[in-house]
């Protein structure tokens, strides 16, 4: 039986998808429009279906560990798309891709034109291996395959225009900001105090300014970068786990017995409607509470102490002995939403009050705004050389973020 049908479909699912991205603004330039028309993605996943190759929305998933753990996939176009617009490629740009599936790598030599150069690293040499095959079979012969950790980038080809990063990083090693062109850009999807965006970065200098985020998920980065978080239980909670990006508090055991203590609830007069997007409000906590955390809980064993949030998230914050967390109340028809908090510990009612204050604070000035500007500075910067209203420090960078006034 031919397969003509099934191409036909393929191109008009392809088409479809690429439409919805057009509609929803995700695709905003002609060339990155043009290479997710002409890209037969649906060959780098031939034990998916056509739609599921083809859902505008949904990565496709192409290995995971015995523990069930996605360990490489085919991302969505959606994000695909969002990623190449960030990463402007222009005809004859040499460019690094980080983390490898296949489409995502014939995208960029569409951009990058026969004049330009793709190369395309992945640690595991499986998806190295489905790669290859598919840019084979899809006439895509100029990418360079790479096994290797690119913790450590790829000097053979640098430097480079752009780097696209597609998997999820914890830290920029410095060979990302080393062997970028000056004002070269870097795309990466960065986790910051838990919080995942795809950063589009320009490079000044020695350091990284962003450009443009965008929230994401991704699959973790392998190898010398990968990250674990640091995980904790509460004390006098089985059934509450706090999950630490950035490291615990300096002494856990103040911890010791503050559920004993009377909760404190206090409601900021912030709403928001249904479908308004949060990820600034996100950010913003994450970025002035002390001791930022999120908080996992299992409700056959937890005390009910720790009241529902009302949340699919749930942002914590602890200061010595105290500890609060973020709560929502819907109304009646559930259109809108109030953020509050809960807090136990010694000063628990003015904890509270004090992380209300910094999202009253969010929606007075930050709400509706451009979110925090974000620039990634190597690890011994000195402070007096970094502007902003809050830096973190990591093994290899030290980011700079600061909140213009919406």
């Amino acid at each position: 039986m031919t397969q003509l049908p099934d191409e036909y479909q393929a191109a008009e699912l392809r088409n479809k998808a690429v439409d919805q991205l057009k509609e929803d603004g995700t695709i905003v330039s002609p060339g990155v429009e043009a290479a997710m028309r002409k890209v037969p993605r649906h060959l780098a996943v031939p034990k998916a279906s056509l739609d599921d190759a083809y859902s505008t929305y949904n990565a496709v998933v192409t290995q995971e560990d015995e523990r069930g753990n996605h360990t490489s996939s085919v991302s969505a176009p959606q994000i695909q798309a969002m990623q190449l617009e960030q990463a402007g490629i222009r005809p004859g740009d040499n460019v690094l891709e980080i983390g490898t599936n296949g489409p995502n790598a014939a995208y960029l030599a569409e951009l990058a034109g026969p004049t330009g150069q793709v190369t395309t690293v992945d640690i595991d040499p499986a998806p190295a291996a489905r790669a290859e095959r598919f840019l084979a079979e899809t006439g895509y012969t100029g990418v360079t395959v790479v096994v290797a950790d690119a913790e450590d980038g790829y000097a053979k080809h640098a430097p480079y225009d752009a780097i696209v990063v597609t998997a999820g990083a914890w830290d920029i090693p410095p060979a990302w900001i080393e062997q970028l062109k000056d004002d070269g850009r870097l795309v990466a999807p960065l986790r910051i105090n838990g919080l995942s965006r795809t950063y589009g970065f320009v490079r000044q200098d020695d350091h990284l300014l962003a450009t443009s985020a965008h929230v994401c998920g991704f699959v973790p980065v392998q190898g010398a970068g990968s990250h674990a978080q640091q995980v904790m239980q509460l004390p006098g909670d089985k059934g509450v786990t706090l999950h630490f990006d950035e490291g615990p508090p300096a002494n856990p055991s103040l911890l010791e017995g503050v559920l004993d203590t009377d909760r404190a609830e206090t409601w900021t007069g912030v709403t928001v409607a249904s479908q308004e997007p949060i990820g600034t409000l996100q950010m913003y906590l994450a970025a002035h509470v002390p001791t930022y955390c999120s908080m996992s809980i299992d409700s056959d064993l937890a005390t009910g102490k720790i009241g529902p949030t009302g949340l699919g998230f749930s942002m914590v914050a602890i200061d010595g002995a105290n500890f609060g967390y973020i709560v929502v109340r819907r109304d009646a028809e559930k259109k809108t939403a109030e953020f509050g908090f809960h807090a136990f510990g010694p000063d628990g009612e003015a904890f509270a009050e004090r992380l209300a204050s910094i999202v009253r604070a969010w929606g007075r000035d930050y709400r509706g705004g451009p979110g925090p500007r974000i620039a990634v500075y190597p690890a011994g910067t000195p402070d007096d050389r970094i502007t902003g209203d809050r830096i973190i420090d990591k093994e290899h960078s030290r980011i700079s973020i600061s909140w213009p006034v919406a």
